[in-house]
């Protein structure tokens, strides 16, 4: 499959009661070696549990779940939006966690409360099986929690990034990130099918047996926050006013924002204003938001409509997706160390122009897929094994640029604000997909397909002008 997945990221009780790791450090004290192979375990312990998580709030099971309930190709579009629109709140996220004492205590806060709503969705889940509420009212439902635990996990979103970027040494990105991926979607690998299976064949009906899948997911997710208690806790304060290179950080300065950036970090609660004047005066930043606003919507303008296509048009059994969508991480965790050493050698640009080519064109793939068993058992599997070792280059060199291109000062800013602009244009493609989707003069879901191809080779353009640092 040709998707993106976002990722939606304690208990209610007490949260603020619970300790951090350790004090929070300053990010110009030097991180001992045992300290970071720690966090950096830890870290990838977290993406392996959240890959658990993600799996049971999103991807095919969700819309299996969706179309068991009848929803529209409109409710589809929705439901890939909603991660993306969400996103716009990612500044004011990136602005909370700029005051606060704590990365670790920031999450806890908002990824953990975003997790836990997922617990009202079995509730209703069980409501339906009893009679209280109808399928309709589940609908609403799933929307309104995805939309909620979105909110909240796009609150946080920066922040974790900002945290991860000062503790993972950066000649080793390409590398670490490779490798934490590659545990994700060996997750995916085994627990996709398993799950795919569970469903399928659940004693109590399709319905239920999400239900219980979905209450897994969420116990494994609250326990990947749990994993980050043992990384080494950071105090964004004292990032913003560090004039000096800090040990483990992004190295680039861009020499646009310098000047800039030097007067924001003269204080620890530097004024809104003058923090997003250093974002908008930075060119090489505004370039890459350029490309990355335009291929999200090119992106998102068919990425949602795969698996219906699948489960609606082609009337697939959800197990046969899962099997196909094992394919894929499968594919992904093959090509991940290999894009991560790649990236460390030759920078993340030129793959993400060459590969952004080859994904670019994988649309056009999908016109001549039908339910014969030869699409059905050959095209389709060829289909998703190449769309995981492309999108594995993609989703890892698209993350390392940005590490690269941004500022050490007010970092999460900078990430907040890429997500917003990309999330917002995602979140228009997939919009404009489902209304485009629904009218059969358009040319329905194949007419879809080949006009997000076109929009993606040329969102690629504006990539050509990004300068990043020399490897």
């Amino acid at each position: 499959m040709d998707f993106v997945q976002v990722e939606t990221t304690a208990p209610l009780m007490e949260i603020s009661q619970i300790s951090s790791p350790a004090t929070a450090i300053s990010p110009t004290s030097r991180i001992p070696k045992d300290a970071i192979r720690t966090s950096l375990k830890a870290s990838t312990a977290d993406s392996v549990l959240a890959a658990v998580y993600s799996l049971g709030t999103g991807g095919i099971l969700l819309s299996n779940f969706l179309v068991e309930l009848g929803a529209s190709p409109v409710v589809f579009g929705m439901l890939s939006s909603i991660p993306m629109l969400v996103n716009l709140i990612q500044p004011l996220g990136a602005y909370l966690s700029e005051r606060s004492t704590s990365r670790f205590q920031y999450s806890l806060r908002t990824h953990g409360i975003g997790r836990l709503l997922w617990l009202v969705l079995v509730i209703g889940i069980v409501g339906v099986s009893l009679g209280v509420i109808n399928t309709h009212h589940l609908v609403i439902l799933t929307l309104l929690i995805v939309l909620f635990s979105n909110l909240l996990g796009g609150l946080g979103t920066a922040s974790w990034l900002s945290w991860v970027a000062m503790i993972v040494p950066r000649r080793l990105r390409g590398r670490y990130f490779g490798t934490r991926n590659s545990a994700a979607n060996l997750t995916n690998l085994i627990c996709v099918p398993m799950a795919g299976l569970a469903v399928s064949h659940w004693y109590g009906g399709t319905l239920q047996g999400y239900g219980i899948v979905l209450l897994i997911s969420i116990v494994l997710g609250i326990a990947g926050l749990g994993c980050q208690y043992f990384q080494v806790d950071m105090n964004p304060q004292s990032q913003n006013t560090n004039q000096g290179k800090p040990t483990q950080t992004s190295e680039i300065q861009p020499e646009v924002a310098k000047d800039e950036s030097s007067k924001v970090a003269q204080s620890i609660h530097p004024p809104q204003n003058k923090l997003t004047s250093s974002v908008w005066k930075n060119s090489n930043f505004l370039r890459f938001l350029v490309y990355f606003s335009f291929w999200n919507l090119a992106v998102n303008l068919s990425s949602p409509f795969f698996n219906l296509y699948m489960l609606d048009t082609l009337d697939l059994d959800v197990s046969y997706v899962t099997i196909y969508n094992s394919f894929q991480a499968a594919a992904t965790l093959l090509m991940l160390i290999l894009w991560g050493k790649l990236a460390d050698k030759i920078g993340n640009r030129p793959i993400l122009i060459c590969i952004g080519i080859l994904v670019a064109a994988t649309p056009v793939l999908w016109l001549g897929i039908g339910a014969n068993h030869l699409d059905i058992w050959l095209w389709l599997p060829l289909l998703h094994i190449l769309a995981g070792g492309t999108w594995a280059a993609i989703d890892l060199c698209s993350n390392n640029i940005q590490l690269a291109i941004a500022p050490t000062q007010n970092q999460s800013i900078y990430f907040a604000t890429a997500a917003a602009v990309a999330g917002a244009s995602g979140a228009l493609g997939a919009t404009i997909g489902s209304f485009i989707v629904q009218f059969a003069q358009f040319g329905g879901l194949l007419g879809l397909f080949a006009l997000s191809s076109l929009f993606r080779l040329v969102a690629l353009v504006p990539l050509v002008f990004v300068k990043e640092a020399q490897r």
